[in-house]
């Protein structure tokens, strides 16, 4: 186990013999916890100053680099099977649920958050709640490109490309946009096959999203120039019938919500807090 900043981070062997970094915020006696699942191109290591925010309201918190992410290994943005993130997400689960009084509020952001949203309506984990942070439900590539990316998993599925996304609209807060920018463990590549991945979850997740099984919490950035929005403004209209989602729209923020400048990150925050004191009683502090 090694001392990261605000938390620690040691491996974890996966059944398929690949090993995954996971990055740990424990707190002594916590009565509830959260998973964390980053986005593309990023890593668990982003999410101290969250995991702190956590810690401070009685959560344990977990996180982990996805394969192809930071300290993991394997080839930037590439994916040995079509589905493999979501097997990795649910060994992850699984090993900090046991350690837990409840299973965990599981939280996505962006590829993160399509990742677990889709583990869940999958019926691949089961956590408490779901909290989803700009889920990447729709894309900006058009249509012609992703059309592209389906020809070429089957001749080069892990050709790497650039991700090309624009660092500037992560958030308002410049030093958010400079660290990022400086970051050794961040990558700028995708593969055909991540990329695959990404836009077939997407449409599967509206599809299926009047099942969605437990309390969800989706927030969404409406100045989002990462993910196309307009994804997570279907999801919340096809989830209505679930009576399980709760949809608050942010519509002059950027795509980091809890990375956001303030007061916007404070106001976030407070949404997130409330709807956990409503959903989880008694959970946190």
């Amino acid at each position: 186990m090694v001392q990261a900043s605000g938390g620690t981070f040691d491996w974890l062997a996966l059944a398929d013999g690949r090993r995954l970094c996971v990055h740990d915020w424990p707190l002594a006696d916590a009565r509830a916890g959260v998973l964390i699942v980053h986005g593309l191109g990023e890593h668990a290591g982003r999410y101290g100053r969250l995991a702190a925010w956590f810690n401070a309201r009685g959560y344990a918190v977990r996180s982990y680099d996805q394969r192809g992410h930071g300290r993991s290994p394997g080839r930037r943005g590439a994916l040995s099977r079509p589905l493999e993130l979501l097997d990795d997400l649910a060994e992850v689960h699984a090993r900090f649920a046991a350690g837990l009084p409840a299973p965990p509020v599981l939280l996505g952001h962006s590829m993160g958050g399509l990742v677990a949203l889709r583990a869940v309506l999958d019926r691949r984990v089961d956590p408490r709640a779901l909290v989803l942070s700009s889920p990447a439900l729709r894309a900006w590539t058009p249509a012609w490109e992703q059309a592209l990316a389906a020809r070429l998993v089957r001749v080069l599925p892990n050709l790497p490309l650039r991700s090309g996304l624009p660092f500037e609209a992560l958030s308002h807060e410049s030093a958010v946009v400079a660290a990022y920018r400086s970051d050794p463990l961040r990558s700028g590549w995708i593969t055909p096959r991540l990329a695959r991945f990404i836009f077939e979850s997407g449409r599967h997740c509206i599809a299926r999203a009047a099942s969605l099984p437990l309390p969800t919490l989706l927030l969404v950035a409406g100045a989002d120039r990462l993910v196309d929005a307009r994804g997570s403004r279907a999801f919340a209209a096809a989830a209505q019938p679930s009576g399980q989602l709760t949809t608050r729209v942010y519509e002059t923020l950027f795509h980091e919500l809890f990375n956001e400048a303030e007061p916007a990150r404070g106001h976030v925050l407070a949404d997130l807090e409330a709807w956990l004191g409503r959903t989880l009683p008694g959970a946190g502090a």
